[in-house]
């Protein structure tokens, strides 16, 4: 494995049969048009297509697909048979403008009931990214900064479940997540960063449960959902490395996909390394005939975290 130098021309770094890449915040400067990393990311792509045997990982187009909120709901939303097995996206609606009478109708058209979470529409590229607001009612919008995606808030007893990817293979692993929040005409907004209430470690008060909802029966992850999820997202997104965030309706029971992620801190993935080389050794084998690898077959999705004695190490952090 040698690590390339993204700025200068790879027909001078040696042949090259794997591209394994983590470029989402170059793709995401290139794509807002600065010069540099437009530079970059078109050098690459015209090297990929003049090689197309390099086996990409993963290609540059469908992680493009996550670097917009908007689009990658929209693509779950699409997905109507998702919502007959207890599986959604909450409703959602991007704004474009500062118009908190339009953006609110905007809502209204799209179904989409406060309290709500305002998130930047790109999703990856900088900071800004993972900053967020917990928006109550109308009077709220006004700290909205376009382009962004305001999404239904969906009780979940402050858990998230964090399912990460590599092929066929996946972990899960549980962090604290927002409290339980409801409608209120006299709440302001609430800021936060994702990073400081759902890390593993987050110690964050807005992850304590308020009295009242402390009687709530805890939901129990239905893997098998899990499973039709994963099959889903390789299949209309194609990516081999992303993560997805999930969590689970308190008074339903359904299972909500709130975000996804491209090649993400694999942390807590057991052994990553050697179920990283296992999936490119089998992508390898596997291409069909019109150059499309097979990697995800729901009979052979592998939960990694109930055979992680097969190795020595616990895990690995690339972040």
């Amino acid at each position: 494995m040698t690590k390339l130098d993204i700025e200068k021309p790879f027909e001078e770094q040696g042949e090259i049969n794997i591209f394994l890449h983590k470029l989402t915040d170059v793709i995401a400067s290139a794509d807002q048009g600065e010069e540099k990393t437009s530079i970059i990311i078109n050098r690459i792509e015209q090297y990929l297509s003049n090689h197309p045997n390099v086996l990409v990982i993963d290609p540059l187009d469908n992680v493009r697909i996550l670097l917009n909120r908007f689009n990658y709901y929209s693509i779950l939303k699409e997905e109507s048979s998702l919502r007959k097995i207890g599986i959604f996206t909450p409703t959602f609606a991007e704004f474009k403008t500062n118009n908190i009478n339009e953006n609110y109708d905007i809502m209204r058209q799209n179904g989409v009931t406060f309290p709500v979470i305002c998130k930047p529409t790109v999703a990856h590229g900088s900071k800004l990214a993972h900053e967020m607001v917990v928006i109550f009612n109308k009077r709220g919008l006004s700290v909205c900064k376009p382009p962004c995606v305001v999404q239904s808030f969906v009780n979940h007893n402050a858990v998230l479940h964090k399912i990460f990817v590599v092929g066929n293979r996946y972990n899960i692993a549980q962090r604290p997540s927002l409290k339980n929040f409801y409608a209120s005409d006299d709440l302001d907004p609430i800021f936060y960063s994702t990073g400081e209430v759902c890390k593993a470690d987050s110690q964050s008060t807005l992850s304590i449960l308020d009295p009242q909802d402390m009687a709530d029966r805890n939901m129990c992850l239905n893997e098998d959902k899990i499973k039709t999820i994963i099959q889903i997202l390789r299949r209309r997104i194609g990516l081999v490395l992303y993560g997805f965030d999930v969590v689970i309706d308190n008074v339903t029971g359904n299972h909500a996909v709130i975000d996804i992620n491209v090649f993400p801190s694999y942390d807590n993935f057991p052994n990553f390394f050697e179920h990283l080389l296992e999936c490119i050794e089998e992508m390898e084998c596997t291409e069909n005939s019109n150059g499309v690898t097979e990697v995800c077959s729901r009979n052979r999705l592998i939960n990694v975290g109930s055979c992680s004695n097969k190795y020595g190490v616990v895990g690995m952090n690339i972040n």
